[in-house]
């Protein structure tokens, strides 16, 4: 994600390195770069040109101070102005209602069936809502099913008239049908076309008429780039829509449609898809992709992840065991199912500063802990309740249980064996004072 514009905007900042001051000499040539930058990754023409006009004027008014150098200005100005660019602050969607209704939009492809199951998960979960789901897409074949399956996944129900080929019908009964089974939010799923036309324009304000929606959203596939853009003008003139969903934001996209479609629909970005997991969702904050462009990581968003699968009362029992040195397998390969549950491990990576440069040509996929995983599924429970009766013939039986050789046993063990002399060290003496002056923070 964003790569390519990553790379390009760190070579032009390159250009003010070693520079004693911001002139307009040197500015111009940055932004001469930056503006190609912003085009390579297809970001629309008159954005990218109104885009490196403010940074100039903002540079060129620049006081640089002794201790910054024009360089770091540089990339703090443009940081500033991207995050502006693509909307400044998260905007929240709206869910008031009895029961709240939310339209889903887009073309076809848009994966606007996909999103909506995940914002009915994240929703129900985060929010504590009752969804339903509404499959109104009566053309494209199986999309009714593939709704059906989403909401099975997540538990949540999904209303169909598979014989009725009337979608503003079928959406209005559904409503009637929330409201008789205590439902508090309805996601209409709508059908998409390979592209714009008339009678699909004409069918989707009929829907958004007659249900009069709290929330309309517009889903783009992102990797569309310009022509996303494009759509996203021809719907909001007939929708009026409150909010954009960018998806496939995890594929080959260059951004463009990220960094455009804010400055020309004049609407919010409030969600991102990626992957294709229920739970591969995130709200769209400004400010966090500037810094994952700039290549600042995203580490807020990193601790926010994994705050959703903390668990406050399993922390404090997993601390004891290690301050009594009782860390086990079963605790550690609890941990890697934690870390597994937050997300995308290349992606997750990629939001700690100044790594997702280094990760960007590795192929990070969600298998890396297979190995692992089989080495300890493959010990008995006594094993795994006590590692210090791992011997050589265990060892050599672990191995052929899991498909692995004794050498790549004995590493798991040796690291298994750092890690927990790490960890008591951190629950004991001076690093138990520097846990308890984090907490404090």
């Amino acid at each position: 994600m964003f790569e390519n514009l990553s790379d390009r905007l760190e070579r032009s900042f390159k250009i003010l390195k070693g520079q004693g001051k911001i002139t307009e000499i040197n500015v111009a040539e940055t932004l001469k770069e930056v503006r190609r930058a912003l085009l390579d990754a297809d970001v629309n023409y008159k954005t990218a040109r109104e885009f490196t006009e403010t940074v100039k004027q903002k540079a060129l008014g620049q006081d640089v101070l002794n201790a910054v150098k024009p360089e770091q200005m540089m990339v703090k100005i443009v940081h500033d102005e991207l995050a502006t660019l693509m909307g400044g602050t998260a905007v929240d969607i709206n869910i008031k209602g009895s029961p709240a209704i939310i339209l889903m939009a887009g073309l076809q492809g848009s994966g606007k069936t996909t999103f909506s199951g995940k914002l009915a998960h994240m929703l129900k979960s985060k929010r504590g809502k009752n969804p339903l789901l509404v499959a109104a897409d009566v053309y494209r074949p199986a999309a009714i099913e593939q709704l059906k399956v989403l909401g099975e996944q997540i538990g949540v129900p999904v209303y169909a008239e598979e014989e009725n080929k009337n979608p503003v019908k079928i959406a209005q009964n559904a409503i009637q049908h929330a409201r008789q089974h205590g439902k508090d939010l309805v996601i209409i799923d709508t059908a998409g076309r390979l592209a714009i036309d008339e009678q699909m324009m004409d069918e989707i304000s009929s829907i958004k008429k007659a249900v009069n929606p709290q929330e309309i959203l517009f889903v783009v596939d992102a990797m569309t780039g310009q022509d996303a853009v494009n759509t996203a003008k021809e719907f909001n003139q007939r929708l009026d829509f409150n909010g954009v969903v960018l998806t496939k934001l995890d594929g080959d996209t260059r951004g463009g449609a990220a960094l455009s479609i804010r400055s020309v629909v004049n609407k919010p970005i409030k969600f991102v898809g990626m992957g294709e997991k229920p739970d591969a969702i995130d709200v769209f904050h400004p400010e966090r992709m500037a810094d994952r462009i700039l290549g600042m990581g995203d580490i807020v968003s990193l601790v926010e992840k994994a705050q959703e699968q903390y668990d406050e009362e399993e922390a404090r029992r997993l601390q004891k065991k290690i301050a009594k040195n009782q860390f086990d397998f079963n605790d550690f390969i609890a941990q890697i199912q934690q870390i597994k549950k937050m997300g995308n491990l290349k992606d997750l990576a990629s939001m700690i500063p100044g790594v997702g440069k280094q990760i960007k040509d590795l192929d990070i996929d969600d298998d890396a802990f297979k190995g692992i995983e089989a080495i300890i599924r493959s010990m008995t429970p006594a094993e795994r309740s006590n590692p210090e009766i791992l011997n050589g013939s265990r060892r050599a039986r672990i191995a052929r249980g899991s498909g692995t050789n004794v050498q790549e046993v004995n590493k798991l063990i040796k690291q298994f064996d750092e890690t927990r002399k790490m960890m008591r060290t951190m629950t004991t003496g001076g690093g138990k004072q520097v846990m308890r002056n984090m907490r404090r923070r």
